[in-house]
Formats: C-alpha cells, structure tokens, sequence
C-alpha cells in the first residue's frame, strides 16, 4: 500500500529536478551560439528536413499519424512485466503501484538510448549523405519513447491532448532555463484540475520555437556528423545525449502527474471513510 509520505518523498526528488533543470549555466547557453551560426551554413536538403520535421510534430498533435504507436502491444509487455491483475487498458496500468512504474520507465529508458546510440552511429557512417535520414528517425524515436512512457504512467498517446502533453515534453528536453520554466508553468495547471487542452493548444502558437529548438539540436550533429566516419562517433553521441534527455523529461514530468493522481485519490479515499 503507497503511503502518502511515500508518494511525497518521490514529489520532491522531481521537483528538485526541476529546478536543477532551471539553472542552465551561462556558458552553456553561450555555447550555443556558434551553432545558430553553422545552421546558416547548413546545405539546403539538411535545412529543409528540419523544416519537414516541424512541420511533422504540428500533423503529429493534430492526428498522431504514422507516429502513434500500438498501444495493446505496450499493454501486453506491462502485463508480462508486473504481477498486478488486472491490467487491461491503460487506465488500468495508472494504478499498478509507483515502485513498479519506475523500474519500467527505467527499463525502458536504457533500451531506447541503447537503439538510439546504435541508430546515431549507423547513420553517422556517411556523413552529410546520411544525416539526412537520421533527422526523421531520431523525431519518431523520441515521440514513440514519449509515447511509451506515457502508456506506463497510465495515460492514452491516442488522446490528443497527451500528444499536446507529449510535444511539451520534448521542448522541455532541449528548451534553455526561461523555456523550461515556462513549460513547467504551463503544465502546473494540470495538477490544478483546470482545463488544459484549449490553453495548452493556444501555447503551442506558430513553430518558430520549436524549429530554432531543433536548429540548435542538431547543430552538433551538422558540425561533426558531416564528416564520414568520423561521423560514426558522434552521431552515436548525439542521439544518445538527445533520447537520454527526452526520456528522462517525459519520465519526471509524467511520473509527477502519476503522483498527484494517487494523492489525491489517497486524499478522497481518506475523506470518504
């Protein structure tokens, strides 16, 4: 049985979490800068899959297209992996105990970095050429461990306001200290019980935040991933940064959602007896 002082000692490693998120150093910010610059010299084809990739996350909130994962296969493997009955939908996964739904966040975690490491390497053999088809496939490897993660926490991707919550996640992973403060912000409301899927819609305005996050994310890649077979090393090291980052967001971010359900369910139980 999950106590209350329990579920509150799990809320204050994530919130120490967040704020060490907030204090993005100066000369990390700083470092970012030459990159703004390459991205300007960047040939066009690479330029313009950046494009495509916005313009794939703005589809992707809209209708989940060929990103949406199958959810009963998730179910399937969360039923193999917990002796918790019974686990037939994804709400029924939102009240396994958290203990559990920490060790398969973990878990899962280690696999996606582990493919994203070998994706990065693969594509990294031919330079330029290749890095091309990395930026598509290192997008839909990061919205399907979101997705994922979300489906462990009990929560449907199919649901377009979780791909909205989704999205945010992955600003949040590479946005700088104002950016992820204003994410946290925006996604406070959630543990408020307001309503969120019209306002966090309205927050998602244009893409030109999402494209200049992008830009700056891949500008390492485009700096060194250029070169073939040098490539290899640090394209590895790029994806794996990237999806490490990404996971690790999602996995606070909802597992927090995940506890303020189960206090305030601890809260009404408590209040009905």
């Amino acid at each position: 049985m999950e106590t209350k002082d329990y579920l509150l000692t799990h809320l204050e490693e994530i919130e120490a979490w967040e704020k060490d998120q907030k204090g993005l150093w100066f000369w990390e910010k700083l470092g970012r800068l030459p990159f703004k610059v390459l991205d300007k010299l960047t040939p066009a084809f690479i330029q313009e899959k950046i494009g495509l990739l916005v313009s794939e996350i703005g589809s992707y909130i809209q209708t989940g297209g060929k990103y949406l994962i199958n959810e009963q296969t998730m179910i399937n493997k969360i039923k193999s992996s917990t002796p918790y009955d019974p686990i037939e939908s994804i709400e029924d996964i939102g009240n396994i105990p958290l203990k559990d739904i920490i060790v398969l966040s973990e878990r899962l975690q280690k696999g996606r970095v582990k493919f994203a490491t070998l994706q990065g390497a693969t594509t990294g053999v031919g330079g330029i050429f290749t890095l091309a088809i990395d930026i598509p496939v290192i997008l839909g490897t990061a919205l399907k461990t979101l997705q994922e993660i979300a489906i462990i926490h009990g929560y449907d991707p199919n649901d377009k306001q979780e791909r909205v919550f989704i999205i945010k996640c992955l600003q949040f992973a590479s946005a700088d200290i104002v950016g992820k403060e204003s994410i946290l912000n925006e996604l406070s409301v959630l543990h408020e019980n307001k309503p969120t899927s019209e306002n966090m819609l309205s927050q998602l305005k244009g893409w030109q935040e999402v494209f200049f996050t992008y830009r700056d994310q891949f500008g390492w890649k485009k700096l060194f991933q250029m070169v073939p077979i040098a490539g290899i090393i640090f394209g590895a090291f790029a994806n794996k940064g990237m999806i490490q980052d990404i996971a690790e967001a999602g996995i606070m971010l909802y597992r927090k959602r995940r506890i303020y359900e189960k206090l305030n369910k601890l809260e009404s139980d408590h209040t009905a007896i």
